[in-house]
């Protein structure tokens, strides 16, 4: 263990944030401290029964850093930023990265809609939420639109009353056509207001008035319409079934139950909405120091809470962190309004945790297998690859591939991979510029020129604004570039990062002679690769990734540049008439084979156009001899 001595001196008795890095400076673990002189020196303290996994990290520590902060509760906010930033090894991490459904009702408007929302913002509207399932929203709000006859449109009203016609929705009886001044606001906002009492659980009325209304069209004998009724009660019903009262009504809560086997976790957390359990969701962590399981439970809650629009006023667990106060704080500070972490010791509040825990257990049980197979597929796979290159935390991989057609429309791709999973945010496409004809090697030189340029910039406009509140993909650099090619490939790769000043190891990708790779390019040598590993299953897929997302940029480019060149030329064919034409002849070709009288089939082509499409095709054939 390196001698720290005369760095552990200097650290000031204050709040604040601590990084340890490797010899590589990776950051091996992020911290918070109430006091930064005691917390980071006991690290270093010999013989303290710190246990064997944070000993290995203490072994490895080749630095430390630290950022003072005015509080704890700053401390708390920055810790949790730079953890989610960096996803350090030592730290206790959320695997998942899940959005929720939410359903808006917009109150704020004088004409309200019901709509799907990811996010939840401080406006007028009214959430509703979350729930586990987007289906299970979507099918909600189908079904009170149905019942209540609500508009769906994005017109702005009142202003806009009548200055467009009724949409299909108003035409089938499912809209009450607002848009067009044929129901009173009044009217309308009842029909909102029973909307809103469907959300809160209070199905009784509208289950009362559906049943009225079906029994009385069945004896007028209308009995399409009572079918309808009859449909619509059964629908009420099956979702009012799938709601489960749970306490008191204007109750929210989240239960967090928590089960652990050595380093992997799930955590299963209970959506309560107004006293009635809306949904469930879980999450698995990973937590290689052992930490104990309330400074686990500290460490989800951050950052779960960090990333959901939604906190509720209570939060039910089993243990308490350290830093409950300081939590405590943060949750009311960041929601708005008070919010409690409590751990309940009897009653109807214990069952409830109780049952949460139980459902974790049951979720790791069930799916311990198949969280190994997929570590061992993605994490599993990075450690082999780390191991064939003699080198260790990759985290951040990018590959980079060249389409065209014989030079024509050159593009390249750029694909990301992190912890041996895609990253779809970050992939991104380049439409080559400075390259005309099949030149693979210049189309990837100006493309990876381009990308960490850009990079670069990035990243000195965030050191510029200081408070790392900018994320962008570009600025993040990876650990490791493949290329799809051999030594050829890798030089234009060393080229452009030697030109830019950066150190980047770049990895090629080594084809056999039927175009599959057979070994790795690295550092001037060829190694091999076990073709049936894991490692080179990744090394695959990223591969093929990188060559798909390519050719279907290429695809796209080279369809709009064909279409363009030979309907947009022609005159007195503007983007509507161009797309009643595709639709009915499909093809460019089959365009250029129609007669005059074949176009003026469309009310579209006027005899004037037609006669010149017909006169533009004869020219385009006597100039290409077709």
């Amino acid at each position: 263990m390196k001698d720290f001595s005369e760095e552990l001196k200097k650290l000031p008795a204050k709040p604040g944030v601590y990084i340890m890095r490797d010899a590589d400076d990776v950051i091996l673990y992020v911290g918070k401290a109430v006091n930064l002189h005691n917390r980071v020196r006991s690290y270093f303290r010999k013989n303290i029964g710190r246990g064997p996994a944070i000993d290995n990290m203490v072994e490895r520590i080749e630095r430390f850093e630290y950022i003072v902060t005015d509080s704890e509760l700053e401390a708390l906010v920055l810790e949790n930023n730079l953890i989610k930033e960096h996803s350090p090894k030592y730290n206790t991490l959320l695997k998942d990265d899940k959005t929720y459904p939410y359903i808006k009702v917009t109150v704020g408007e004088e004409y309200p809609r019901i709509l799907f929302s990811r996010t939840m913002k401080r406006d007028r509207s009214r959430y509703y939420g979350p729930y586990s399932s987007a289906q299970a929203v979507k099918d909600t709000i189908e079904l009170l639109n149905r019942i209540f006859k609500l508009r769906t449109c994005n017109r702005k009203l009142p202003e806009d009353i009548g200055l467009e016609r009724a949409c299909l929705n108003f035409h089938i009886g499912q809209c009450m056509g607002p848009c067009q001044g044929y129901v009173t606001r009044e009217e309308y906002n009842k029909g909102v207001e029973g909307a809103l009492e469907f959300l809160s659980g209070n199905y009784g009325p509208i289950i009362r008035d559906l049943e009225a209304k079906m029994e009385a069209a069945s004896e007028d004998m209308k009995f399409e319409e009572a079918a309808r009724y009859r449909d619509l009660v059964a629908s009420v019903k099956s979702v009012a079934q799938k709601q489960k009262i749970t306490g008191n009504v204007g109750t929210d809560r989240d239960i967090i139950g928590m089960f652990r086997s050595g380093e992997d976790i799930v955590i299963q957390i209970f959506f309560v909405r107004d006293g009635r359990l809306m949904g469930r969701e879980h999450y698995h962590m990973t937590d290689s120091l052992m930490e104990p399981d309330a400074e686990v439970l500290g460490d989800f809650i951050k950052q779960f809470y960090s990333g959901t629009p939604f906190i509720p006023s209570e939060i039910m667990i089993r243990y308490a962190p350290d830093d409950l106060d300081v939590i405590n704080g943060w949750l009311s500070e960041k929601s708005g309004h008070k919010v409690s972490l409590v751990i309940p010791k009897i009653g109807t509040k214990e069952k409830l945790l109780e049952m949460s825990e139980e459902n974790a257990r049951i979720i790791l049980n069930n799916d311990g297998e198949k969280i190994k197979r997929e570590e061992a597929r993605t994490l599993g796979a990075v450690k082999e690859i780390e191991s064939i290159l003699k080198t260790d935390g990759l985290i951040r991989m990018e590959a980079f591939d060249i389409s065209n057609t014989n030079g024509f429309e050159n593009v390249a791709s750029m694909v990301v991979f992190e912890n041996g999973r895609s990253k779809r945010s970050d992939y991104r496409k380049f439409k080559i510029k400075s390259v005309d004809g099949p030149n693979d090697y210049a189309c990837m030189k100006e493309a990876l020129t381009r990308r960490f340029t850009h990079g670069m910039e990035e990243a000195g406009r965030i050191r510029e604004k200081g408070d790392g509140s900018e994320v962008i993909s570009f600025s993040h650099l990876p650990d490791l570039l493949l290329m799809d090619g051999g030594r050829g490939q890798v030089n234009i790769a060393l080229e452009v990062l030697d030109s830019l000043g950066l150190d980047i190891p770049v990895c090629g990708m080594v084809k056999d002679d039927h175009h599959r790779t057979r070994g790795l390019y690295f550092n001037n040598l060829e190694l091999p690769i076990d073709t049936h590993s894991e490692g080179f299953k990744l090394i695959t897929r990223i591969q093929d990734e990188a060559h798909r997302f390519a050719i279907e940029y290429h695809k796209s480019l080279r369809s709009k540049n064909q279409t363009k060149s030979l309907l947009d030329d022609i005159p007195g064919v503007g983007p509507s008439r161009k797309k009643a034409l595709m639709k009915k002849f499909q093809t460019i070709s089959e365009i250029a084979s129609a007669g005059k009288e074949d176009l003026m089939e469309l009310p579209e082509i006027p005899e004037k156009v037609a006669d010149g499409i017909v006169a533009y095709f004869e020219e385009f054939r006597k100039k290409n001899n077709t």
